[in-house]
């Protein structure tokens, strides 16, 4: 442009290379993921088939372009979000795939009728990837979540107490809700929807909830009128936990009600109050639920299993906890190698959560903490958009997500493991199941909007925009 006395300058938009950057580590990251699951991929099949399996090219094409379509989504509508959000998902995803192409090959020479699981996966992660671009594109700011918080919790009890009402049960919990030739896990979605009703609410009433009561043996004990909603969603989570005998998604629930309510008041005495609570009513349902009580025995006496039937401890019917430690301890400290272990002997549950024994016994002690640390990474950038984005909804809403994730890993590796009785629940990513993938994909599309506002550069003003973005160009 001209400007007076026949100078002329030229506008310069602002830099971009800082998104250019972003973007640019997203995908490079991307790609490695991708590689890595392709070598693994057709390792696991060379090391069972001794050849690459039929149709290699197009599997590993279709798990290709969707990450590459994610990223290309989220360049558009979510240009300055973190870009390790989706790399970290992705290879997760990818490498469930892999593990789940394994027990395939597995199940079928050890059962000869086992139906292949992989193929399904991928189509699910398909679907998965169109809910994640469509979320991150229709949202166009996270604050929008927050506008129907009883409208969000109404729905999100229907699907949290839906599977109760269903006759009969799936691998003794009811969990499932059934149309027709479909089924689909309602607590994978709950899991969202509460996190984003207790954002909102807790937004609303943390000044209240903050507010202290009496101090009793160092803590300040809650005001008794702020105790009712604690009390309400405690009853709750005991009736999913009665009812549908879940106790995965009653402690998942719970849980984050106590972590989201202790980052809105910083009082350590409402964790210690939701502990106490949660200990108490899982004490006295395991006690008399008989489901419930099953898994707390093969918890605590795992081994007891192989004893002879009338010597075993009443309500033990299962060897799954004791193979999974065999599967562990076998596996060592590198493992055996990709298709070198025998994770069919886990039976059905080795595509859900008992998948992390298959990582144990061919991965070794390395390679279940290398997936520990991805989740652990992946939980770390929410916690790290929770504490950079600046309004207050959505630091509960990240930092909520991220507890959702970390609650879920924990109760699954941690009843694999033997560390707390088994709860059934999918590992996220990792483990087959459709609800499971799709759900998690929206968790984390639902991340990646807050981390794009949260790193969003502050506009300039007006005048120091104009003084860094012109320039002379001659006299």
């Amino acid at each position: 442009m001209t400007g007076r006395r026949g100078v002329a300058t030229l506008a310069v938009r602002p830099s971009r290379s800082g998104r250019l950057s972003d973007r640019g580590l997203e995908l490079a990251l991307l790609l490695g993921a991708i590689l890595i699951c392709v070598f693994g991929y057709a390792d696991t099949a060379l090391t069972l088939t001794g050849k690459l399996p039929s149709g290699i090219a197009t599997t590993c094409a279709a798990a290709a372009v969707l990450p590459l379509v994610c990223h290309v989504c989220v360049r558009r509508f979510a240009p300055h979000a973190d870009p390790l959000i989706l790399p970290l998902a992705t290879l997760l995803s990818g490498l469930g795939l892999v593990l789940i192409h394994r027990l395939d090959i597995a199940y079928a020479t050890h059962y000869h009728h086992a139906t292949a699981a992989a193929p399904g996966q991928l189509m699910w992660c398909g679907i998965a990837v169109a809910v994640f671009a469509a979320t991150v594109a229709l949202v166009k700011h996270h604050r929008r979540l927050q506008r129907y918080p009883y409208v969000t919790i109404t729905v999100g009890l229907v699907l949290l107490m839906a599977p109760a009402f269903y006759p009969g049960d799936v691998y003794g919990a009811k969990r499932w809700i059934f149309i027709g030739p479909l089924s689909f896990q309602p607590g994978e979605f709950v899991k969202i929807v509460i996190v984003v009703f207790f954002a909102g609410y807790l937004t609303m009433r943390r000044d209240a909830l903050a507010l202290a009561g009496r101090r009793l043996m160092g803590m300040y004990l809650p005001r008794g009128r702020q105790l009712g909603p604690v009390a309400a969603v405690w009853m709750l989570s005991l009736l999913v936990l009665i009812f549908e005998r879940d106790l995965g998604t009653s402690l998942i629930f719970f849980g984050l009600f106590v972590i989201m309510l202790y980052v809105a008041t910083e009082r350590t005495s409402w964790v210690v109050f939701g502990v106490v609570m949660f200990a108490v009513g899982a004490f006295v349902v395991g006690s008399f639920e008989p489901h419930v009580h099953g898994r707390v025995v093969a918890w605590l006496h795992p081994m007891d299993i192989f004893l002879p039937p009338d010597q075993r401890p009443p309500g033990l019917v299962s060897d799954q906890a004791a193979q999974a430690l065999f599967s562990f301890g076998s596996g060592g400290i590198l493992g055996a190698g990709l298709g070198g272990g025998h994770p069919e002997l886990i039976g059905f549950a080795g595509r859900s959560d008992f998948i992390l024994t298959t990582v144990g016994e061919e991965l070794g002690l390395v390679g279940v903490t290398l997936v520990v640390l991805l989740y652990a990474l992946l939980a770390e950038r929410g916690l790290r958009t929770a504490m950079t984005v600046t309004d207050p909804f959505g630091k509960l809403l990240a930092g909520g997500l991220a507890s959702a994730l970390v609650l879920q890993v924990f109760v699954v590796v941690g009843g694999v493991t033997g560390l707390i009785p088994l709860t059934g629940k999918a590992l996220p990513f990792l483990a087959q199941g459709g609800s499971s993938m799709v759900a998690n994909w929206l968790l984390v599309a639902v991340l990646i909007k807050v981390s794009d506002t949260a790193r969003r550069p502050p506009p300039l003003p007006a005048a120091d925009l104009s003084a860094a973005d012109t320039q002379l160009v001659r006299p």
